[in-house]
């Protein structure tokens, strides 16, 4: 059976942190020691831990539809917290690769399908933010892709009240797997 890998969705400073310019907030910040844990826990299992962050330019059109968030090279764009320690420590790893995406699905225009089989991935796991956004095209860009998914719900937030009802349509739509 080929390999797993977690997937920690926009876990920025633009994404997390209380001043940050589209921020989850504290439901974002308290999913970062759960997905700390899983990250460790994929590496130490062998398996592969993906960083895939919003990389946008400072005219981005995205603009328009959102606040600016997530400038390439902007202390906004980097991990949060523990989150950022934990990239340093291993990012030598090479189970470990950071992915940046311009769109929401993480597997848009990538390449991150073709990376992760050619680590012999055939199942991911989606952790981060949003639940309603990112998280949900990205398991959809996973499926599309041919992956096995799985959403974490206590790695999981958003800004909304919609969480619950993207991540039953992620069951439903893409036979996505839950984890409590």
């Amino acid at each position: 059976m080929g390999k797993e890998a977690l997937i920690i969705v926009d876990m920025s400073n633009d994404f997390v942190a209380d001043d940050g310019s589209l921020t989850a907030g504290k439901p974002a910040q308290e999913i970062v020691p759960y997905i700390v844990e899983q990250a460790n826990k994929f590496l130490n299992d062998g398996q592969v831990v993906v960083v895939a962050m919003d990389a946008h330019e400072e005219n981005d059109e995205h603009f328009e539809l959102w606040p600016p968030h997530n400038i390439v090279g902007t202390k906004g764009q980097q991990l949060y917290g523990d989150l950022f320690t934990w990239l340093n420590e291993h990012e030598a790893n090479p189970n470990v690769l950071v992915q940046p995406k311009t769109n929401y699905n993480a597997f848009f225009n990538t390449g991150l399908a073709e990376k992760l089989r050619a680590l012999d991935v055939e199942k991911v796991h989606v952790v981060g933010v949003c639940t309603d956004i990112c998280d949900f095209l990205t398991v959809a860009g996973a499926d599309a892709e041919g992956f096995k998914t799985t959403i974490h719900k206590k790695g999981a937030a958003t800004f909304t009240d919609l969480g619950e009802t993207f991540i039953n349509h992620m069951k439903t739509c893409f036979f996505t797997e839950i984890i409590e």
